[in-house]
């Protein structure tokens, strides 16, 4: 069972039989680690086999996984294909690890298709896809000032691929998340696996932010990248204080909102650091004075804030971080890409362009 495309646009549950240390480092979405070996059995099963060769390896993998271990590995993987009986298993590289898995829910009354080439190869095909997406769908970019709305208007769009929510980033120097992002490897699935469910439901174009090389650590494949940069820029033109609003919601209300639920005992204080770490590390971009500007109403509005209940001053320190940082660094970005823009205006007159644009495309 070697359908790649197939598994991902049909949603097939995937059984991973890899180890945990394996899983972690990169899996494909939605799949889940049912492991043959530990991590520990397997580092020992490896030692065997390099110190004393292959075949004393696997009859050791045998004496360790056996009796009651035995039962309950073979057990998990039972249950998950009663659950979804069109699962797919597989391991690094199709070989031993997947076959046993294989044959012993074989022997014990099931059945389960396995991936031929393992998750190496299914992992080469998408990052192919990656690396050569032209011809396999059109790009459409969405670009625009930060807090223009961008992203809330990819979230309302069917064809739209958030390249920030797949990398858990808000793409800017503010943009970090309480939890960390995912493996550069995670990303890549993830994307691959949009990207190829999208394609496959025949979108006359599909609709990315405009990005640069990377989303806070992670970084878009260079083919991918590459095909993109040429793709006609479409920007969405919102008012300042609406932007500053929007920054306002996420960068305030929303993240605040998300240290308190990780019940930290000084979560404003934890909000506050992450605030003020992002700003020091825009220091030298924004200049001496203004970084010392900023930083004074920010440390106002957050004491403020703390005497009265009141965030609401926060919205200074935002407009000037717009007006100062981000505002002429997008501008001049986008007068290198002027020859690509094909739209510019408010949200409505974007409705309105894209329904054009998906007929005329």
């Amino acid at each position: 069972m070697d359908d790649y495309s197939s598994i991902i646009t049909r949603n097939i549950p995937l059984i991973d039989v890899r180890a945990p240390v394996e899983f972690a480092k990169g899996a494909f979405p939605g799949s889940v680690n049912l492991p043959l070996l530990l991590d520990d059995e397997r580092r020992d099963i490896g030692i065997a086999y390099k110190d004393r060769g292959k075949e004393y390896a696997i009859d050791m993998g045998y004496r360790l996984i056996s009796g009651e271990i035995k039962e309950k590995r073979v057990q998990g993987w039972i249950d998950f294909i009663k659950k979804n009986p069109d699962a797919v298993l597989y391991c690094f590289r199709g070989g031993k690890r997947s076959q046993i898995s294989q044959q012993w829910i074989l022997d014990a009354g099931g059945n389960v298709l396995r991936l031929g080439k393992g998750y190496k190869g299914f992992r080469g095909f998408l990052l192919q896809w990656l690396e050569n997406p032209e011809g396999k769908f059109s790009p459409l970019i969405l670009g625009g000032r930060t807090g223009s709305g961008k992203t809330l208007f990819l979230q309302k769009r069917a064809e739209a691929v958030d390249l920030e929510k797949l990398a858990h980033h808000r793409g800017s120097s503010f943009g970090r998340h309480i939890h960390d992002q995912p493996t550069q490897i995670n990303f890549e699935n993830a994307l691959a696996f949009r990207l190829i469910q999208l394609a496959d439901q025949k979108f006359p174009f599909l609709l990315f932010e405009d990005e640069g090389r990377n989303v806070g650590r992670l970084y878009i494949p260079p083919g991918l990248l590459e095909y993109l940069s040429a793709a006609p820029l479409a920007v969405l033109e919102t008012p300042m204080e609406e932007r500053v609003g929007i920054i306002f919601q996420e960068y305030v209300t929303e993240n605040q909102q998300l240290y308190r639920q990780e019940s930290t005992e000084n979560y404003l204080g934890d909000w506050y650091q992450s605030m003020v770490d992002s700003l020091d590390r825009i220091q030298k971009r924004l200049g001496g004075d203004r970084h010392r500007m900023i930083k004074t109403i920010l440390q106002d509005a957050f004491q403020f804030q703390l005497r009265t209940g009141d965030g609401d001053r926060h919205r200074e320190w935002i407009r000037l971080l717009l007006e100062f940082y981000y505002d002429p660094m997008y501008d001049y970005q986008l007068s290198r890409k002027t020859d690509r823009i094909v739209f510019r205006g408010n949200v409505v007159e974007l409705e309105d362009f894209l329904s054009v644009f998906s007929f005329e495309n």
